[in-house]
């Protein structure tokens, strides 16, 4: 099968490491001088009773946390790359097995550079941030607004009371405020 010759490689040297009853995660490489700018994983169940579709554009990540697996289960993962152009074919097959509740990681297994950990921290930092953003940009639409109605409260006192002026009734009609009719001339 040959590929379009603007799209970019399968991903290879798909893995799956950080086994957990509910989790895993999924790493894999990309050919070197290919402009790859995110990916698409599919996920399946081997029983065929669930199927998810992951894809991310903008990013230079390789791996991603799989999450909210079932138990001691068996899942099937392909990885496509994404490119300015469309996407690859998709890579290898890859069978793995979700672990039992029970079932622990060896003592001696190292954490020092885990995928996941390291993956989790930068999407808490980004959410956290993204939080920040939209929190900062209500608080100023809400000040937009209300400096809007604030305007409009002015102006809108400013045209009644334009309009009580013009509508007085004329002097002959109306009570005259000093009762001399005007300021005394002295002599």
């Amino acid at each position: 099968c040959l590929a379009h010759p603007d799209r970019p490689p399968s991903p290879v040297n798909v893995t799956v490491t950080q086994l957990k009853a509910n989790s895993a995660t999924v790493s894999w490489d990309v050919p070197e001088g290919d402009v790859v700018i995110g990916y698409a994983i599919l996920q399946q169940r081997q029983d065929g009773q669930m199927q998810r579709f992951i894809r991310e554009v903008n990013t230079t990540n390789r791996a991603c946390v799989l999450w909210d697996l079932a138990e001691d289960a068996d899942y099937i993962i392909q990885v496509q790359s994404i490119g300015l152009y469309g996407e690859s074919q998709a890579s290898k097959r890859v069978h793995f097995r979700t672990l039992k509740e029970t079932d622990r990681l060896p003592s001696n297994s190292s954490n020092q550079g885990d995928i996941t950990m390291e993956g989790l921290d930068k999407d808490r930092q980004l959410q956290t941030g993204e939080i920040i953003i939209i929190v900062a940009v209500l608080v100023m639409w809400a000040a937009v607004i209300a400096l809007f109605c604030r305007q409009y409260d002015i102006i809108k006192d400013n045209d009644s009371n334009n309009n009580k002026e013009k509508t007085k009734p004329s002097s002959e009609h109306s009570t005259p405020e000093r009762p001399s009719g005007g300021l005394l001339r002295s002599k």
